[in-house]
């Protein structure tokens, strides 16, 4: 017989997957231990959930695969399906429930995975090795579980129609939340020009031209004076740079932006690139007057 009663085990890898952990305890007042990966922000991210009175047990660090943790709980929530890692563990160990918690708009190009639409594989990584050769076995086992009404998305994104059908008819669940407990518990955020800039880590990854990263924050800086919000993987050099352009104030909060602007205390202007903050930040800050602007047409943003 399923052990209903013991508690799951959240496997997070970032700070929106930890939130989305705190999300899924409070919907379902169930406390639940952290196995929490050493990435950056995550201690800060962590301490500050915990501190909001976040339903969490143990909160351990990891860097590899927390095995021991992983094998005393029948039920794991998942921060990232295409972890190598995850596809292992779950492989070796297999879970009877799986719960996958939002990596960004990662959890739709998953859910494609389920589904058939696309090879297990990172989207945009060309991978090799025995992180290829048990992705068919750990596809294998989440489909296992799925018959058995046991796999289930808990996600802020909308995957669509079609791809909702298809995994209802797999017998995978879709859950949705809008930060109800990130906005409920949220800390004051006050931007007293009424604008702020998110960082991105396109110029880190090589997918943006450091140059006309920084032309973008020029222009938006011309426009009026704003509020500057670190992308966690930024390093120092390229704060440095931003900070010397007139206009903008750097504030380095080392939290993940839902989490720093759900407590927005005045209606703001949020200027960003696209990302998946185009989908979590309009849920967080609904009901606020906040108005959301990517900006597609940046220089160096691919169209």
């Amino acid at each position: 017989m399923e052990r209903t009663s013991a508690p799951p085990v959240a496997w997070v890898e970032s700070p929106l997957q930890l939130i989305g952990a705190a999300e899924w305890a409070a919907a379902h007042d169930r406390k639940v231990p952290i196995a929490g990966r050493l990435t950056a922000q995550m201690s800060e991210t962590a301490d500050e959930l915990i501190a909001r009175g976040a339903s969490f047990g143990a909160t351990e660090p990891y860097l590899g695969i927390p095995w021991k943790l992983l094998s005393a709980h029948h039920h794991w929530l998942v921060g990232d399906g295409f972890s190598g890692q995850f596809r292992l563990a779950a492989t070796v160990l297999r879970p009877r429930r799986i719960t996958f918690l939002d990596d960004g708009a990662n959890a739709a190009a998953f859910a494609g995975v389920l589904l058939g639409i696309d090879a297990y594989a990172r989207p945009g990584v060309a991978e090799r090795g025995l992180t290829t050769r048990v992705a068919p076995f750990a596809r294998d086992q989440i489909l296992g579980r799925a018959l058995a009404g046991r796999v289930a998305f808990f996600t802020a994104f909308d995957f669509g129609a079609e791809r909702s059908s298809g995994l209802a008819d797999l017998g995978i669940r879709i859950e949705r939340h809008r930060f109800e407990w990130t906005r409920r518990t949220a800390r004051p955020f006050d931007a007293p020009r009424g604008r702020v800039m998110l960082g991105s880590a396109r110029p880190v990854d090589g997918r943006m031209p450091l140059r006309e990263y920084l032309a973008w924050v020029e222009v938006e800086a011309s426009r009026g004076p704003l509020i500057y919000l670190p992308h966690r993987r930024e390093p120092a050099a390229l704060l440095d740079a931003v900070r010397k352009i007139p206009g903008v104030t750097v504030r380095q909060l080392k939290l993940p932006v839902e989490l720093v602007l759900a407590g927005a205390t005045q209606p703001i202007e949020i200027i960003s690139l696209p990302s998946s903050t185009t989908t979590t930040l309009p849920l967080v800050l609904q009901g606020t007057g906040a108005m959301v602007r990517p900006r597609h047409d940046a220089p160096g943003v691919a169209r």
